[in-house]
């Protein structure tokens, strides 16, 4: 001690010395103070505050902890249990932060807590390690739960909105994009939330998308849309990959604009888009057998055919489509899909009595479709009937659709193409319909009452349909009571003596409505071309967007300010240059499946298929049900519901009309539907009754060319090529039995998918 004190004794050092150590010192307590000033800021700085809805929830999401696989499904997972998609904030603190005595959390070490130590596989999880302990995912629920896991804040920021960027793009094959995702708050805030983003491509065919936000174009075109959400907010991201880029700058083969259409020109913009050139239009033969079907559900005939192929005038495909538009087959047909669409189902009923309710819904349907009856008022007919049903067959709907889930979800799904069906449970978790949304709905129908009738099953249609005095709807989770409230509308101003359906069909049916017109459009042009332009047709949200957008748009307004005529929709759609196109592919459009460059076939449904068959070998299928049930020579397309048993229409995917969803009618192939056209008693009988077609090819004396020729004609509308009829005729002269030999010829004609699809 005695040496230090002298050692700093300065008066006895060199004087230069005694400087330079001056210097040092104060060049050191310089840096210590920097040091502690330094310091003093950060220590005075306040630290990030971790909200739990808009920092915490977002990781879970991230890291599909609230997916409806794991514990966000409604049985949680292993006992835990948090809302899906963490809509239900509150539900997911309590359960995270207090269920099990608290035991997933430590916040006096937060390392050791339970959610954590499961995500970073330090204890055993069932969902595998989901982060790594130096990730920013980690800190960030680390850090929450240090801070003491505080709850949703009732003062913490809102989020409003993200914004996606860039916008859309045309992106070559086999290239990357980087997307942001930027979210706004309340306070007027934003944050880069790319990270904590969920993506999700909608056609990973064409391009996919990484968790870091990162899309990859794969080896060939089309179009996609990539989903961004983040918390309770949706952003899209639409993308159009050329299918060859050479072909985008030479635009051959496209039809001279002065010839094409509206629609048909937001087509061709497209087409020249993605670098694809249309098909070749289709021959006449082609075409007539190809809008019989899809206006009429008939084969055109022989005769027919031949008159067509005869007519030299230009528009003779248009005459055509008039023609078909005004016959009765047309009703027919599109009674049937609708009575699909709106279940006019007749399970357990056998007798004609029994079945009095179906038949005069499907006969009311058919007759406002012969009359062209506008759509805004076919629908508003449906929606607010009253009264009997054996007087006012409109109320026959409600019979079928009972309750009031049934109501919401049927109508939203038929007449304004959403799928709300999520929103009963949960907030939709690809769209912004939330659970209030969903019962503001239903209550539009709380005071739809009934009374008499249903349980007599002699007489199903004594039920009568009145409004009730009272009636109310409330959040089954929140106990709210909701008021009448359209999906994306206003609340209706209303009083009890107002029946809340006329407000809902007036607010459906206006011109400025952005669902009615756009679905209606949709579903007949998917009927037409074998895919909707939004596709599926009756899922329309902002995460399954048109692929052409201004395409259904023109749809829309013509429809809406045409009157809503259904008859000129379906003019517009058949006399347009895509319809008539060849569905035979190029080497530009082969790979297409979203742009209508060329005509997709499509199988025909079941009813189609068994009256097919039934007018080539002029025998009328006979329906089981007692005699005087069905009239002789009935088509199946005329049966008035379901519930007529026949193996051949099930097989070949007849919906049993449990919901609205066109989904139900299938034309996926499979092995029932061989073993029904080699084993089917029906087809059996067909092919054998004496008054037959087959029986009479047998019999008359025409040569097998002559008979071929008309065999085809009778079949696929089209005469046979030499060497078909080459092979058709050879065969013939190879059998030793002529009955036996046309028989075999026609069986193997009515199976092959020239005959079975639409093309």
């Amino acid at each position: 001690m005695f040496r230090f004190n002298k050692m700093l004794n300065f008066t006895e050092w060199h004087p230069l010395v005694a400087w330079l150590i001056v210097c040092v010192l104060m060049l050191l307590n310089a840096d210590l103070q920097a040091t502690e000033n330094t310091t003093r800021i950060k220590l005075d700085q306040p630290e990030q505050k971790i909200y739990f809805l808009t920092d915490v929830v977002p990781v879970l999401t991230k890291l599909n902890c609230n997916s409806g696989g794991c514990h966000g499904k409604s049985t949680g997972q292993n006992g835990f249990k948090i809302s899906l998609l963490g809509f239900d904030p509150e539900l997911d603190y309590a359960a995270i932060s207090l269920e099990a005595r608290g035991r997933r959390i430590s916040p006096a070490d937060p390392d050791r807590s339970l959610l954590l130590s499961k995500a970073i596989g330090r204890v055993p999880h069932g969902g595998g390690k989901l982060l790594k302990i130096d990730s920013e995912d980690y800190k960030v629920l680390r850090e929450w739960i240090r801070q003491g896991a505080p709850g949703p804040d009732p003062d913490a920021p809102v989020l409003l909105r993200i914004d996606l960027s860039p916008g859309d793009q045309v992106l070559k094959q086999n290239s990357n994009l980087k997307l942001q995702v930027v979210a706004h708050f309340s306070d007027g805030s934003q944050r880069d939330v790319s990270r904590q983003a969920v993506y999700e491509s909608n056609y990973p065919e064409v391009a996919t998308i990484d968790k870091q936000g990162l899309v990859t174009t794969q080896s060939r075109g089309g179009l996609f849309a990539v989903m961004a959400r983040f918390g309770d907010q949706i952003a899209v991201f639409q993308g159009v990959v050329p299918y060859n880029s050479s072909e985008a700058s030479q635009h051959k083969a496209y039809p001279s604009p002065r010839k094409l259409s509206k629609i048909d020109q937001h087509l061709v913009a497209q087409w020249k888009k993605l670098g694809i050139t249309p098909s070749s239009p289709a021959d006449d033969a082609t075409f007539i057998r190809r809008v019989t079907l899809d206006i009429c559900g008939t084969l055109p005939t022989a005769d027919e055919v031949t008159a067509y192929l005869s007519d030299t005038s230009p528009d003779k495909r248009q005459r055509l489509i008039d023609r078909l538009l005004e016959r009765p087959e047309y009703a027919s047909y599109f009674a049937l899909k609708w009575a699909d669409i709106l279940q006019n189902r007749g399970s357990g009923y056998s007798t004609s009595k029994q079945r009095a309710g179906t038949m005069l819904f499907s006969a009311w349907i058919r007759d406002s479709l012969l009359s062209n009856k506008p759509y805004d008022r076919f629908v508003s007919e449906i929606l607010t009937a009253t009264g009997s049903q054996a007087e006012n067959p409109p109320a026959i709907w409600y019979r079928s659709v009972r309750n009031t889930s049934n109501y919401v979800e049927s109508i939203a799904q038929c007449f304004l193409g959403v799928r709300i069906q999520c929103a009963q449970c949960h907030h939709h978790p690809a769209e912004r319909w939330s659970e209030n949304d969903y019962y503001a709905f239903a209550a539009i129908f709380s005071r739809v009452g009934r009374k008499g009738g249903f349980a007599d099953a002699e007489v199903p249609t004594n039920e009568i349909i009145y409004l009730k005095n009272k009636g109310d709807v409330r959040n089954p989770r929140t106990r709210e009571l909701m008021q009448p409230r359209p999906l994306g509308g206003p609340d209706f101003s209303i009083s009890r003596f107002d029946d809340p359906r006329q407000s809902l069909a007036k607010w459906m049916t206006s011109p400025e409505n952005p669902f009615f017109a756009r679905t209606m459009v949709n579903r007949m042009w998917g009927h037409f071309f074998g895919r909707g332009i939004i596709h599926p047709i009756d899922d329309a949200r902002s995460t399954n967007p048109p692929t052409n957008p201004a395409l259904i748009e023109e749809l829309a307004h013509d429809f809406s300010t045409n009157g809503y005529d259904v008859k000129r929709l379906i003019r517009v759609i058949t006399n347009s240059s895509a319809y008539q196109l060849s569905s035979v592919p190029n080497q530009t459009n082969q790979e297409d499946t979203q742009c209508f460059a060329r005509y997709y076939p499509k199988r025909l449904s079941a009813e189609i298929l068994l009256d097919g068959i039934s007018q080539v070998l002029d025998v009328p299928t006979i329906f089981p049900g007692g005699p005087g049930q069905f009239p002789e020579g009935m088509r199946a397309v005329n049966l008035p519901d379901e519930n007529v048993r026949l193996n051949f229409l099930d097989a070949f995917g007849r919906p049993s009309r449990t919901s609205a969803c066109e989904c139900e009618r299938t034309d996926a192939p499979a092995l029932s539907q061989a073993l029904e056209l080699v084993n089917s008693n029906e087809i059996q009988r067909k092919m054998t009754d004496k008054n037959g077609y087959v029986e009479r090819l047998g019999t008359n004396t025409k040569s097998h060319s002559e008979n071929v020729r008309a065999i085809f004609l009778r079949t696929f509308s089209r005469n046979p090529r030499a060497a078909e009829e080459k092979m058709a005729v050879e065969y013939l002269n190879s059998e030793k039995s002529r009955q036996e030999g046309y028989r075999s010829l026609l069986w193997a004609l009515l199976a092959t998918n020239e005959f079975m699809m639409n093309h």
